[in-house]
């Protein structure tokens, strides 16, 4: 028995040091402020900072949306590297940020939770890494109307 278990282990410790094995990471998210508990929140993790915060062109973006009655998901088996993450409170579910002249009438948060002055911050400001097993980002939501 303990030979078989060293085998596995052996096994193990090769496949992960096999050349092209990929190295990956958990993700939890927890969204916080959220004014009420109405329609959906809609997430977005990006690596591509062309395509942050919106996703719309990233083929490798994954999205996410769940009742804002919710406040926490999980990302699996990411692979290690730099990422942000955008989020929306689209309170009238209709899968997509309402705005006034511009200025976002739902609410909005980023990884890392940086300063918004003019338009969304930059790929940079929410950059986060990951690079262990289990990272957690949380993320404050924003309300400007």
């Amino acid at each position: 028995m303990r030979r078989l278990a060293s085998t596995a282990v052996a096994a193990a410790v090769l496949l992960v040091s096999l050349p092209g094995a990929v190295a990956t990471s958990d993700l939890s998210v927890d969204v916080s402020n959220l004014r009420s508990a109405k329609g959906m929140v809609r997430v977005c993790l990006t690596a591509d900072p062309d395509n942050f915060p919106a996703c719309v062109d990233d083929a490798n973006a994954t999205t996410r949306s769940i009742p804002a009655s919710m406040t926490h998901l999980q990302f699996d088996g990411l692979p290690h590297g730099a990422y942000a993450i955008a989020v929306i409170h689209d309170e009238n579910n209709n899968r997509k940020l309402d705005t006034f002249a511009g200025i976002p009438r739902e609410g909005f948060g980023f990884s890392r939770n940086p300063s918004v002055t003019f338009g969304p911050p930059r790929f940079a400001a929410a950059r986060f890494t990951l690079e262990s097993d289990a990272d957690r980002q949380q993320v404050r939501m924003r309300y400007l109307l």
